[in-house]
């Protein structure tokens, strides 16, 4: 494995474990070269469906892209790093499972949007916005309204600062 610091191609491997999830060997290798320590990560290389966009076009699956969403949906959020990829690796698995060969964007859009909406309320919110693209403040209200749901009072209130303006 190619060292971070200096490139040089040669490591020994000083320690092995498995992760904690079970689903990762995480190796603690040393540079022949330079004698610097990092950390490599093993895993079964999974075959994951390509995904079609809205568009047509089809791109391979990118779990950096679902992750990189959630962290910009849950900034300034007490939501841990561990609990975000715990919530890719359940979509993944879930998209496994249903061994298609292709996916639509908008199932994964759909699957983030429910799991984030168990997870915290107002990243569920931030994503909505975006993923489904409110063009104005009703939207954003209706949103707001459908998740609030049973706080008939929180609801009506909300429905009626907007009406007015």
């Amino acid at each position: 494995m190619k060292c971070p610091f200096c490139g040089h191609i040669e490591d020994k491997v000083v320690d092995s474990r498995l992760s904690t999830d079970g689903e990762a060997i995480r190796r603690r290798r040393e540079c022949e070269k330079c004698g610097k320590r990092f950390t490599s990560y093993e895993r079964v290389e999974e075959i994951m469906p390509m995904v079609v966009k809205k568009d047509g076009r089809r791109e391979p699956y990118d779990r950096q892209k679902i992750l990189g969403g959630l962290k910009k949906a849950c900034e300034k959020r007490p939501i841990s790093i561990q609990a975000l990829e715990s919530t890719v690796d359940e979509i993944e698995k879930k998209l496994l499972e249903g061994a298609q060969k292709e996916v639509q964007a908008s199932q994964i859009g759909e699957e983030i949007m429910k799991r984030l909406q168990e997870l915290d309320k107002v990243a569920y919110v931030r994503f909505a916005s975006v993923y489904r693209d409110f063009k104005d403040i009703n939207e954003f209200v209706k949103e707001l309204t459908d998740l609030l749901g049973p706080d008939k009072k929180m609801a009506a209130r909300l429905q009626g600062r907007t009406a007015g303006k």
